[in-house]
């Protein structure tokens, strides 16, 4: 995997917090469509390599780690990212990310999503996070999610 791989994917976080907050049903889907519209291609691009790869599993590992560094060498402050923030970066991930490169890739998509949750879990402190596909977390909101926004 070359340097230039997924360069300025922390952008996907931008305006994280406005993303989460009271979020409901309709907003998560209005939501979603901006965030795949705004940073699609990162999840072309993730598609885009599985695809030519010859070790899909290898490949997978490949986007993870480029996936991971970047996020934490943006984030990182002092050596090391706050708990608040990494809470805010875990739930973004549930709700957007691994959702967004389920329905950019499926043949790879999963193996993808495992590859980065994986990673994800080693690197940051306090994260062994899952995942669900879009329709199951659209689906599990009532109006607010679990009653609680």
């Amino acid at each position: 995997m070359d340097e230039e791989m997924l360069e300025g994917v922390e952008k996907i976080f931008d305006g994280m917090q406005a993303k989460m907050k009271k979020l409901k049903k309709a907003s998560y889907e209005k939501n979603m469509v901006e965030f795949r519209e705004n940073h699609g291609h990162y999840f072309s691009e993730m598609a885009a390599y599985m695809e030519q790869a010859e070790d899909k599993e290898k490949a997978a590992k490949e986007i993870a780690v480029s996936f991971v560094d970047q996020v934490e060498g943006h984030f990182k402050v002092n050596g090391k990212i706050g708990g608040r923030a990494q809470a805010d970066l875990n739930f973004f991930m549930i709700y957007y990310t691994f959702p967004a490169i389920l329905l950019s890739d499926g043949e790879n998509g999963k193996m993808i999503a495992d590859a980065v949750c994986s990673r994800w879990g080693e690197r940051f402190k306090d994260s062994k996070i899952g995942y669900a596909d879009y329709d199951t977390i659209y689906k599990g909101f009532r109006e607010k999610i679990f009653g609680i926004f």
